[in-house]
């Protein structure tokens, strides 16, 4: 038991400690390239490696990966990162040490591809997550237009309680009708409502097709509210809102990362995104200092900040559309 809170409190010590670059050695190199001596470990006039040698296929590996833009130290060293001391790395990133770990952004593209990859059968069980989620949410769908179509109420035994009203669009004349019991409007004998479903279909379709899009808007839109409540805080007490959305960019990076780590072993199980959420609050906790229980707080109120700010929109527009169908049709 000693042994096991010895080792615990050496982990928690190496998280806390920043990233640290080897010494440079006092061995001389001579450049393969342009034949220059130097100490080090690349280069000075042209940049070679000093530890370049004869090929491998360890070497033909790292440059497969390196077509990627994953044949380097620092996405392996991220990615450890990430998982094991997430605060404290996006920190060491934000204080000027880029070096040592994968550029955000150009991380962010690479897990959402891969993520998607995994997600279309690269997986242990190689199972199409996104078609079997396609055809799920399509055939529900389906279903729902069919039972609007079944319980279509005939437009002749609803003309005595009707307002009839014709306008011509596009050249073609349309009948709009107006039930009074159930305010439902049809158009030339069809309820609005049925093409909601199409329209939802398109967009679903839609979001599983540009996923890295999505993930990025996203991003985007939660930075802001999340900003607003982790503007002030004990470790980074002038945080910039570029510095805090790049801090929200490895936080996507880490849920992906674990997403596609869980994808990978069990297809379409949701336990990886609990765990990738709870990642996520140990990541904001480490990098802006505050207790488990403050830093849930506030995300949990930048969430309910974003619905209420939907709500009040989609508020805004189901009332102009309702004016719109009213008085304008």
């Amino acid at each position: 038991m000693e042994q096991i809170k010895e080792k615990y409190e050496r982990f928690k010590e190496w998280q806390v400690k920043p990233h640290e670059v080897a010494e440079l050695t006092a061995d001389k190199h001579e450049c393969a390239t342009c034949h220059t001596e130097f100490h080090g470990n690349y280069c000075p006039r042209c940049g070679q490696k000093s530890s370049v040698g004869r090929y491998s296929f360890k070497t033909a590996f790292l440059l497969f990966l390196d077509v990627w833009g994953l044949g380097n130290r620092g996405m392996f060293r991220t990615i450890r990162d990430l998982l094991f001391r997430p605060g404290y790395m996006i920190r060491d990133y934000l204080s000027g040490m880029q070096m040592a770990y994968f550029p955000p952004f150009k991380m962010f593209f690479l897990v959402i591809t891969l993520s998607v990859l995994v997600q279309s059968g690269l997986n242990i069980r190689t199972v199409n997550t996104l078609k079997k989620n396609k055809e799920y949410v399509a055939k529900n769908l389906d279903n729902n237009i069919k039972e609007k179509e079944d319980d279509k109420t005939d437009i002749n035994s609803i003309n005595e309680v009707a307002i009839n009203d014709t306008i011509i669009l596009n050249g073609k004349p349309i009948a709009i009708k107006k039930d009074k019991n159930s305010d439902s409007i049809y158009l030339n004998g069809r309820k609005i409502g049925l093409k909601v479903f199409d329209i939802i279909k398109k967009v679903y379709y839609w979001v599983n097709d540009h996923e890295t899009v999505i993930q990025f808007l996203l991003l985007i839109v939660l930075s802001g509210p999340m900003y607003f409540f982790f503007r002030k805080n004990k470790k980074i007490p002038d945080v910039r809102y570029s510095e805090f959305f790049v801090s929200m960019v490895y936080v996507t990076n880490l849920m992906t990362i674990i997403g596609i780590i869980g994808e990978f072993f069990q297809p379409g199980n949701s336990n990886a995104g609990l765990v990738a959420y709870a990642m996520s609050i140990v990541a904001l906790k480490q990098l802006y200092g505050y207790n488990y229980k403050k830093t849930l707080f506030k995300v949990v109120s930048s969430f309910m900040l974003l619905i209420f700010a939907a709500a009040t929109i989609g508020g805004i527009i189901a009332g102009l559309a309702y004016l719109y169908v009213e008085y304008i049709l």
